[in-house]
This record gives structure tokens, sequence and C-alpha cells, in this order.
């Protein structure tokens, strides 16, 4: 049985129809339901709904074979596991953001709001820059207008929450986007099978492309 994570929501789904493409389809998750675990037992394959941040965990600890996690995902968190494909969706940017009148205080460390600390402490350390990390879950966008950050560091798709509340992009520090991740020895011991549907994913990639 192939264990596949998949991230909840429009990415997944976007995910799934992938998979479906490349020959290991399963009915019952396009059901109507709340279960989070369907099988295709003839073709011995198994999805799994998650949290998109935490399917590089499932897979790193082999409860998964393979999954699709956002590179902010590990960046952040340096699971150790393969990463086998860009797929080229879920695209967006993980960027610095302040206020429109920021000015850079160059006596002081800077103040940095974010939920991506270790990304924000790379960048920062590869151009020389001190930093205070100043670690929130949500609402990030508020911390520099009130004051309680000079910057943020966050993913940036449309940049429409950065407009309206009177903030903007003034670094992009890398391109997001969806990746196929493996279980290291899950890719030993049924590479088979990972290889089909990375190969079946690079031809899609291919395709869309054309």
């Amino acid at each position: 049985m192939l264990n596949i994570a998949l991230p909840k929501g429009r990415l997944g789904e976007k995910v799934y129809t992938m998979f479906e493409k490349a020959g290991f389809e399963c009915p019952s998750i396009k059901e109507n339901n709340r279960k989070l675990i369907f099988e295709n037992t003839e073709l011995g394959i198994r999805y799994f709904w998650v949290k998109p941040s935490d399917v590089s965990i499932y897979v790193e600890h082999g409860a998964a074979d393979i999954g699709v996690a956002g590179k902010d995902i590990l960046l952040e968190y340096a699971p150790d596991v393969y990463e086998l494909l860009d797929l080229d969706i879920g695209k967006c940017r993980m960027a610095v953001a302040g206020k429109k009148d920021f000015r850079n205080p160059s006596q002081r460390p800077l103040r940095v709001a974010t939920k991506f600390a270790n990304i924000a402490k790379n960048y920062y350390k590869s151009i020389g820059r001190d930093i205070d990390i100043i670690h929130l879950n949500g609402s990030i966008e508020i911390a520099p207008i009130l004051g309680l950050s000079d910057v943020i560091v966050d993913i940036v798709e449309t940049g429409t929450t950065l407009k309206e509340n009177n903030l903007e992009v003034m670094e992009t520090i890398v391109p997001i986007s969806a990746r196929l991740i493996a279980n290291k020895a899950s890719f030993k011991f049924k590479t088979k099978q990972i290889e089909r549907i990375l190969e079946s994913m690079r031809e899609q990639l291919k395709e869309q492309k054309k």
C-alpha cells in the first residue's frame, strides 16, 4: 500500500487531480463526507487529508510515503525528506513587507514579526542584518501598524491584504510553490510506484507548458 498525504483545501484537490491523471485514482475521495482516509485496494493506494503544514511531518516519519508540501514549509522546518518535483501550483512568494513610510533603523536590531522564524533568520543573516524575531501565528499584518514590529516576513499571494492595510512588499525572499516529497526509506523500497507517479507528473507539467 502506497500512502499519500494530501494538503487539505483547494491545493490538495488540484494535487489529487494530478495523481488521478497518473492512474492512481480513488473515487471515494470525491464523495461528500468528512472522512480523512481513502483507499483503493485494487491499486494498492491510500490517500489521507492533513493540515498543509503537517504533510512533511507525516512523510518524514514514514506515516506517508509521499506527499505534497509548500516550499515555505520545507525551508522553515527542513524535514529530512527527498524533494522530488516542483508541481508549479500553489504559487506565491515569501516576502518582507512594511509600512509605506518605513525607515530602516540602522542603530538597533530590526524587529521582524513572522511565523517563519527560520526563513527570516536565514535571510537577514545572509545580508548581515541583526534582527529580533517576534513570533506570531496570525494577522501578522497588524504588527507594524501597531508598532509591535518594524516589518513582517510572510507569504504574499496577490498583495491585496497588504495594500488594504497600507503596507507594501519591500523584498522578495524566495518564490514558493507546491513540491512532491518522499520519505527516504519509502523511495528506496517503493521506487517503482513512486517513479511512475513522478514521471506522469513531469509529463503533465510539460503538457501544461506547451
